[in-house]
């Protein structure tokens, strides 16, 4: 049986990976969607901003955080005085932190599902009056749905895992940001807590396999149906 302690990291740990999912969502879609549709000067530079989070160390991520998110923070001292908004050493910079850094792997299934939806069925559609954001409800965001259950299937489990930025950022407070990962760290850290440790360490692997089986499920499911219609055209 998990201790208080313990349960109180498994329930800020899903807390902070629904919240970053959810939010994160709406601007993968967008971004995703631009970067499969159209083509435009810059580009390459927008892509790889958007990679940068994947090749940067985390504890870097989580210190620019701080510098620009902090109390002090050139952003997160306007976000204080204004709407009273602190995410330093606060759960709320942990999710800001989680979309940081999953926030790539959420984009890339989403958009290489935009660019697999055939174009003719688009087109198909505002030929018979559909207007842009009716054919994108209707016939791009269904088609592509696969992906975006991808994309946010790893980007909740990407964020069930974050240590690096969370920890720099918003430190390792019990009850407030201790998520699994840093309350396994914590554990390690504690004379006798190796037991503690253990399940934490058990439960992360059977959430990240869940999540892989999931993964595989969708991609297979995916991957049957797109087999089917491409028999059905022949």
């Amino acid at each position: 049986m998990l201790t208080p302690e313990e349960l109180s990291a498994l329930y800020l740990s899903a807390k902070i990976a629904l919240v970053a999912t959810l939010m994160s969502l709406p601007f993968a879609l967008l971004l995703a969607w631009v970067l499969a549709r159209y083509q435009f000067r810059g580009k390459f530079i927008v892509e790889a901003a958007l990679q940068l989070p994947m090749v940067l160390p985390p504890v870097v991520l989580g210190y620019l955080l701080l510098v620009a998110f902090g109390t002090q923070g050139f952003i997160g001292q306007y976000l204080q005085q204004w709407f009273s908004i602190q995410l330093a050493f606060n759960w709320k910079g942990a999710v800001l932190a989680s979309i940081i850094m999953a926030f790539p792997l959420m984009v890339q299934p989403i958009k290489l599902a935009f660019q697999m939806v055939d174009h003719r069925l688009e087109q198909a559609a505002a030929t018979l009056g559909a207007k842009p954001w009716q054919v994108f409800l209707t016939i791009s965001l269904p088609l592509a749905s696969s992906g975006i259950l991808i994309g946010s299937i790893l980007c909740f489990s990407r964020s069930l895992g974050e240590f690096g930025a969370t920890m720099t950022f918003v430190g390792n407070i019990p009850g407030e940001t201790r998520t699994i990962p840093l309350a396994i760290y914590s554990f390690i850290q504690q004379p006798g807590g190796e037991t503690a440790a253990a399940r934490l360490v058990v439960l992360s692997m059977l959430l990240a396999f869940a999540a892989l089986l999931a993964n595989y499920w969708i991609t297979q499911r995916y991957q049957q149906k797109i087999g089917y219609l491409s028999r059905a055209q022949l």
